[in-house]
């Protein structure tokens, strides 16, 4: 670990009650925020865009797959356990994650076309930068997704983007609450 994991009586004033709202929202403070709490203004626009991203058209599954693909392209361990953890504690179906971690040391289809492509264009998106192809735009939206639907998943991505460069500077553990549920396989 590089940075310290800060609880709420070490981290700054402006960061305690972003903190505590943290706690109440998952019964503990995730490593990821702790340390995030040394630049408050960091921890705030993280949990500020997360409850953006909350507001999105899509269905819980379809976030999670964004966030997994996401934190998968950018090579984030933590972000993944989190986010495949979140999701079956969100009732995504367990076949469904099994299969974004499968896809992403394999690069295997997910068992839904929809997903799948969702999961690839996100993907996609990280990879290029944000430069898709016109025939990886026109996959996406032929798989019933629309425009919105483009800038929502960059959106995602910038979510995770300040995570994962977080935890790859700031090399946080992940939390037990994470391991046990992370992975089915």
């Amino acid at each position: 670990m590089k940075i310290d994991v800060l609880n709420r009586d070490q981290a700054p004033d402006d960061s305690r009650p972003l903190l505590e709202q943290a706690e109440r929202s998952f019964g503990f403070v995730p490593n990821i925020l702790g340390t995030m709490a040394h630049a408050p203004a960091l921890l705030e626009g993280y949990m500020t865009l997360s409850g953006i991203f909350d507001k999105t058209s899509f269905s819980t599954t379809e976030k999670q797959v964004v966030l997994l693909a996401a934190s998968a392209e950018n090579g984030c361990s933590y972000c993944t356990a989190a986010h495949s953890a979140g999701a079956r504690r969100q009732g995504v179906d367990d076949a469904i994650v099994d299969a974004i971690e499968q896809a992403a040391e394999t690069g295997e289809s997910l068992p839904d076309d929809r997903l799948d492509r969702l999961y690839r264009f996100t993907r996609t998106l990280v990879e290029t930068r944000g430069r898709p192809s016109d025939d990886d735009l026109d996959a996406f939206l032929s798989a019933g997704f629309e425009p919105a639907q483009v800038q929502e998943v960059i959106l995602g991505i910038g979510l995770k983007t300040l995570s994962n460069y977080n935890n790859h500077v700031a090399e946080p553990p992940v939390d037990d609450a994470f391991k046990g549920v992370a992975s089915s396989r």
